[in-house]
């Protein structure tokens, strides 16, 4: 059996759906805190709070292994705006969470931290080393995850609980939800969002010039699966992600060209947040080396299945 808390986030139900579709028991665990929120098919379903410890221990009982993706977690609005709460939530979950595991002796617990993480990153492509020398992130997020990262490294010294870290870069799929307010999710689904709602010229957060590298949600489950199943990944960590970056810019006249093909397209820059990280860019090369994972799904043809245009 294997738990997969916050499985019924974006993330969490493509690892559970490939989980088992690969003939493995899966046992979801989610608080269904958002309204988006929706248990996957074909594996058993625990609605529990896992900041509460005996929740945690009861909803791991028979599990050996643990995909730990639960966390609060949104766009950079959503950061700025509930600081205290992420950070007092998260590790709540991640004390309730690993001290379960070191009960019922799990084999594995596999972290899903975030690029987060690289926030205060200067160089490019980041590696997985390089977090040893970099100071840590500025976002209450970013610092949760970080935080998640020592909890894997304290448990192994201490308890011999085996960890794998993933990291996954920037990743999009049709089934992401927008938030009710700029910022409170991703920035594709907040882009499709302003842009099918008639919004005109279309408003940028910041200069336009911030850039990311966008990866399937599909390839990013599919490196969590081969990293759970590979003995290689034992106490180790991955960035999960495609290395093609792509300006915020560039990504809004994409979206708006696939949206609204019969009209040129304008925009206009608003003052983003404080702390909007201007590049994030993975290197890979640990993952392909080590797991064989590199993603195969295509910016353009991922781009177009969320805004559910035709293939090209």
């Amino acid at each position: 059996m294997i738990v997969v808390t916050g499985g019924c986030g974006f993330i969490g139900r493509e690892v559970v759906r490939q989980l088992t579709a690969k003939g493995h028991r899966v046992r979801v665990v989610d608080n269904l805190s958002k309204p988006s929120s929706v248990p996957p098919p074909d594996c058993e379903f625990v609605q529990a709070d896992l900041t509460d410890p005996a929740a945690a221990r009861e909803t791991f009982a028979g599990a050996r292994a643990c995909v730990n993706l639960a966390a609060l977690i949104g766009g950079i609005g959503y950061f700025h705006k509930l600081p205290a709460s992420i950070l007092s939530e998260n590790n709540r979950i991640y004390s309730s969470t690993f001290e379960a595991a070191v009960t019922h002796r799990l084999e594995r617990m596999l972290f899903m931290s975030s690029s987060m993480v690289f926030e205060s990153a200067d160089r490019f492509p980041s590696r997985e080393d390089d977090l040893r020398v970099l100071p840590p992130p500025l976002t209450a997020y970013g610092f949760s995850k970080l935080v998640g990262e020592w909890y894997c490294r304290a448990f192994r010294d201490q308890h011999g609980l085996r960890y794998t870290i993933i990291r996954p870069f920037n990743a999009i799929g049709p089934e992401e939800a927008a938030g009710d307010e700029v910022g409170d999710a991703h920035v594709i689904p907040d882009l499709v969002k302003k842009i099918r709602a008639g919004q005109y010229p279309v408003e940028l957060l910041g200069d336009g010039r911030q850039t990311r590298c966008f990866t399937h949600v599909r390839d990013i489950a599919r490196g969590v699966v081969m990293a759970l199943e590979s003995e290689r990944a034992v106490d180790e960590d991955f960035n999960l992600g495609a290395s093609a970056e792509v300006t915020m810019l560039e990504l809004a006249q994409r979206i708006f060209a696939l949206c609204v093909p019969d009209k040129p397209f304008k925009t206009i820059f608003v003052p983003g947040f404080p702390g909007d990280v201007r590049r994030r860019v993975p290197d890979g090369s640990k993952a392909k080396r080590v797991l064989g994972w590199e993603p195969q799904i295509g910016f353009d043809a991922a781009l177009r299945e969320v805004v559910g245009a035709p293939a090209a």
